[in-house]
């Protein structure tokens, strides 16, 4: 994936020290400490201290109002975060990735093995580890339960979509974020449990249950962002 997202937190932190603000390392990684000193910045500034660096809080800190391209928007940390993490395995052994269970054990839910569904897992980890005032779902790893995080919106990049699986009527289902589309409107979908890691997964369109977005985040109704058909497979049955 492009630096860029990296390169942008760093931009950021520095800019947030040098202005009085600890975002703790300046290392890239868009974290707890880092959304408190924005946080911290925007209430000094007079902004809505919501820990977004959106249009203004971006020209009061830099002094300009250009903006990165959504899928690299350090705005939408939650996202940022799962591309980051994009390549992480389950251990398919009799042992489990302790990068996973640890991510279970930060959030407080209880889970034992990698060999249980772990897509709610990773959404629930990449809003937690970025949003420390965002409500989870009920049980996140459940993926139908994600139908009532936030608030709905329209399929755009970070959202977190809704997908069945098996069938529409059941109770299986798959969570994931929007990382684009196709021009026929199947979706690209950044997700775990994705051929057991964490990958980019082509999804017909006909599966989504619904799309939610982050309720402390600000929703810009980005258009969609339109990829090329890379002719991939579909993925039928994430588990």
């Amino acid at each position: 994936m492009p630096s860029y997202s990296r390169d942008e937190v760093v931009k950021i932190q520095h800019t947030l020290a040098r202005k009085g603000f600890d975002p703790g390392p300046v290392d890239g990684v868009w974290g707890r400490r880092t959304e408190a000193a924005v946080r911290a910045f925007q209430a000094a500034s007079g902004l809505i201290a919501d820990g977004i660096v959106g249009p203004r809080t971006r020209k009061v800190l830099f002094g300009d109002d250009s903006q990165p391209a959504p899928v690299d928007d350090p705005g939408f940390p939650w996202f940022q975060e799962a591309r980051h993490l994009l390549g992480v395995r389950e251990d398919t052994s009799a042992r489990s990735n302790p990068q996973i269970l640890d991510w279970a054990s930060d959030i407080g839910i209880p889970y034992r093995s990698d060999d249980i569904a772990w897509c709610g897992l990773f959404v629930a980890h990449c809003v937690a580890a970025t949003m420390a005032h965002e409500p989870l779902p009920t049980n996140p790893l459940g993926a139908r339960n994600w139908l009532k995080f936030g608030a709905p919106c329209q399929p755009q990049v970070g959202a977190v979509l809704v997908f069945w699986r098996g069938s529409a009527s059941g109770w299986k289902g798959h969570v994931g974020f929007y990382a684009a589309q196709t021009p026929g409107g199947d979706f690209y979908v950044l997700g775990g449990n994705q051929s057991d890691k964490v990958s980019i997964a082509k999804i017909a369109r006909n599966r989504l249950l619904g799309a939610r977005w982050p309720a402390t985040a600000p929703e810009l109704h980005s258009a969609p962002h339109v990829a090329a058909d890379d002719g991939s497979i579909f993925s039928t049955d994430e588990s």
